[in-house]
């Protein structure tokens, strides 16, 4: 078979069940961004939540992609999992102890006294899906796609359900006088955000469910040589991941320490992390495409003409990623009804998260190079240079230019490792990239946004039908510069005809 169909196909398989959930997840920010009518309420699950994706990165210590690296090149397969397995339930169980112990104090360290107990329900979560974490990775090694899809489809249902009945259903009944026995248990008004976190835990405790069998029926033997042999492997996998939470999450942080004392952080947080949730289409295409492109790198590297080919997948993505990025500025009107608008000041950030969000998936894909040659170390040195930026730019503009300065952090932490990536990967493992093509779609489609800017139009119609003419643009020059493709494949349909 193509690999390039394969990764395509995989890649669909992983893009379903992601655009399914994310559309499901979708349902979450309007429903909270209209029940939050307090933006400093929405403001609290943003900042919590980026406190979660930097703790997942620490429980899980880059042991996925060391499952992959492992796997791939020892025959015993099982016992590389179950090596991984059991430094990962080691590590859940103790940090969960911690938890139990400490959620008082670090709640009031973090200003949340009186509510201490979201970090309880969080650090569960965090330690059931730092659990999960290599039964997954596993189910993406066997190409086991359509389960893997299915359970995160399932998770993201549970969780929305909650949410619903926490925060729609239960309040409806709660103020129209069904005060019953069963609404006293499930409901207490005063809880509020705690219902979303409460709902992530019991949906992270459902999926968990789904691998107790299997982890049941695992053998459990451990290797302390191939544990050693892993983390020496992902610790720099670690150091990186923790950088890149960085880039991705400290301006949630910073926003609540660095913004003029004239502006309620909290309220500003939420409006931030509401808008960068519209731009989550692309983060969207970049989580679907390393979900199937992972394993995929690995399993070509013996191929011959395998740089060639990732040479290819970066063009393509990049393609593609250019189409979102103009789907969503150009139609932003549409868009921006997603959040309430308490929160549509901030539109503005969109196109620049955007932009910034596809400069980290094309950093990705160049970043194969260090994996495969298990120089894992540089992807700690490019992710601790973009920490690095993204800190910079949010302590020095914050105080001047609030959170437009946050998105922007993205955007040039993203630029920098991209080049550095790129320049230094050239030295050890050099790829045939078409540069000048990917760097051309690139700016025709940062100029194709900036030229619809300034012929704005108040016609609703008629921005829709400049906008559309823009895309068919965008299309057209695709079309030309692959033409070579796509006459290979109207020739190889009208044969098959």
């Amino acid at each position: 078979m193509n690999p390039l169909r394969q990764l395509a196909g995989q890649t669909a398989v992983y893009g379903l069940s992601s655009v399914m959930a994310r559309v499901l997840n979708f349902l979450l920010v309007p429903l909270y961004t209209r029940i939050f009518t307090d933006t400093a309420e929405y403001g609290i699950v943003n900042e919590l939540y980026a406190y979660v994706a930097f703790f997942i990165v620490i429980l899980t210590y880059g042991m996925e992609t060391a499952f992959f690296r492992f796997a791939s090149k020892k025959k015993d397969n099982q016992l590389v999992f179950s090596t991984a397995l059991v430094s990962l339930l080691a590590s859940s169980i103790l940090f969960a102890v911690i938890v139990v112990i400490f959620y008082p104090a670090v709640g009031g360290l973090l200003g949340y006294t009186d509510r201490n107990y979201f970090i309880l329900l969080l650090g569960m979560v965090l330690a059931v899906d730092a659990v999960t974490a290599i039964p997954f990775a596993r189910l993406r090694l066997g190409n086991q796609s359509l389960k893997f899809a299915l359970i995160k489809l399932f998770n993201i249902s549970v969780n929305i359900l909650f949410n619903l009945i926490f925060l729609v259903l239960l309040p409806w009944l709660y103020e129209n006088g069904y005060d019953n026995f069963v609404v006293r248990i499930m409901y207490d008004p005063g809880i509020r955000v705690g219902y979303v976190f409460i709902s992530n835990l019991i949906a992270s405790i459902f999926t968990l469910l789904f691998f107790v069998k299997e982890i049941y029926r695992t053998q459990f033997r451990f290797s302390a040589g191939l544990l050693k042999s892993m983390l020496k492997y992902s610790f720099p996998l670690l150091i990186a991941g923790l950088a890149g939470i960085v880039n991705e999450v400290i301006d949630r942080i910073m926003l609540r320490y660095r913004l003029p004392d004239n502006l309620d952080a909290l309220e500003q947080i939420g409006i931030y992390g509401a808008n960068v949730k519209i731009a989550v289409i692309m983060l969207l295409f970049i989580q679907m495409f390393r979900y199937a492109s992972e394993p995929f790198f690995f399993s070509q590297e013996r191929n011959n003409q395998s740089r060639n080919l990732y040479a290819k997948v970066l063009s393509y993505f990049t393609i593609f990623g250019v189409f979102i990025f103009l789907t969503v500025t150009l139609y932003i009107d549409l868009f921006e009804h997603i959040i309430g608008p308490e929160y549509r000041e901030g539109i503005k950030i969109v196109p620049v998260v955007l932009f910034g969000n596809l400069l980290l998936g094309i950093y990705y894909n160049l970043s194969i190079w260090y994996k495969l040659k298990e120089l894992t170390i540089y992807g700690a040195l490019f992710a601790i240079l973009g920490a690095s930026v993204t800190f910079c730019v949010n302590y020095f503009f914050i105080p001047y230019y609030g959170y437009i300065a946050s998105a922007w952090g993205h955007f040039f932490a993203y630029l920098v490792m991209v080049i550095a990536s790129y320049l230094i990967g050239r030295r050890y493992y050099s790829v045939p990239y078409k540069v000048k093509t990917v760097v051309s779609y690139l700016i025709i489609g940062a100029g194709i946004y900036l030229l619809s800017t300034l012929i704005e139009t108040d016609d609703i119609l008629k921005g829709f039908i400049q906008s559309s003419l823009f895309m068919i643009i965008f299309t057209a020059i695709v079309l030309y510069n692959e033409r070579e493709i796509v006459v290979k494949f109207f020739r190889r349909h009208f044969n098959r005809k």
